[in-house]
């Protein structure tokens, strides 16, 4: 029966994150949640944890979700430094325990930092994703030995279990970046065209000697390129310039 129920949680977990994934405004908004159903599934009565989750992709700067304002002043303490037990466990893939804070040596500015905030015992563990992107569940508490035994078996198992989600949301947000700089660049191109179109028009040359006109204007006022074709198609009265692209 207890295998039963734990199946049966993993399902519920499960069902919950990819409901939130559909339903989310961006992969910021799935981390939070992702953080509060960590905290839901690993807190105790009358001892709850701290959770929050860091994601590093490449080209971008670190994403740094959270179960609350607390949490998300401990998880950006991690990514401050080089050196955490955050970092450690993104990077190296194995998880990170820290039984007690004030005991531990490994990271004395980081532990500093966090027992500041009355921080006793630290865990991290790393999410399965691919390729570059990494990410680790960090989860905070102010007892020492809290993440210890049973504890770090149902954290690690809870990584397992969402991983799948957290791998389909930064895929997401991959395709929706992917289509957002697709439009800037339709958007761009379409004004530049525009801007060479006029110039032909008022200077009666070909198209290559209206696109010089163009790119030496940008050079001279030292301005990018569709910004100067977006001024050349304002002044012609023709307002803002828009693409017909649905991404």
């Amino acid at each position: 029966m207890a295998g039963e129920s734990t199946a049966n949680t993993a399902t519920s977990i499960t069902e919950h994150l990819h409901e939130e994934l559909l339903n989310s405004a961006d992969v910021e908004e799935f981390l939070n949640e992702l953080a509060r159903v960590a905290v839901r599934n690993l807190s105790a009565p009358a001892d709850e944890v701290l959770c929050g989750i860091a994601l590093l992709r490449e080209r971008k700067a670190a994403t740094v979700a959270s179960s609350g304002p607390a949490a998300l002043a401990l998880s950006r303490i991690e990514y401050r430094s080089s050196e955490s037990p955050g970092m450690a466990a993104s990077q190296d893939q194995v998880s990170v325990l820290i039984a007690d804070v004030v005991e531990d040596t490994r990271w004395p500015e980081y532990s500093e930092a966090v027992t500041s905030q009355g921080i006793r015992s630290v865990l991290a563990i790393p999410f399965q994703l691919q390729g570059e992107t990494k990410a680790a569940l960090l989860l905070y508490s102010p007892r020492p030995r809290r993440f210890e035994g049973r504890t770090l078996e149902s954290a690690e198992d809870f990584v397992r279990q969402t991983s799948l989600a957290l791998r389909l949301a930064v895929r997401f947000a991959h395709y929706s970046d992917t289509a957002a700089n697709l439009r800037a660049t339709l958007e761009s191109r379409t004004v530049i065209d525009m801007a060479v179109g006029i110039i032909m028009a008022q200077n009666r040359c070909s198209q290559q000697e209206a696109f010089d006109l163009l790119r030496a204007a940008s050079s001279t006022r030292n301005s990018k390129l569709h910004k100067v074709a977006a001024s050349v198609v304002s002044a012609l009265g023709q307002g803002p310039v828009r693409t017909h692209y649905d991404g």
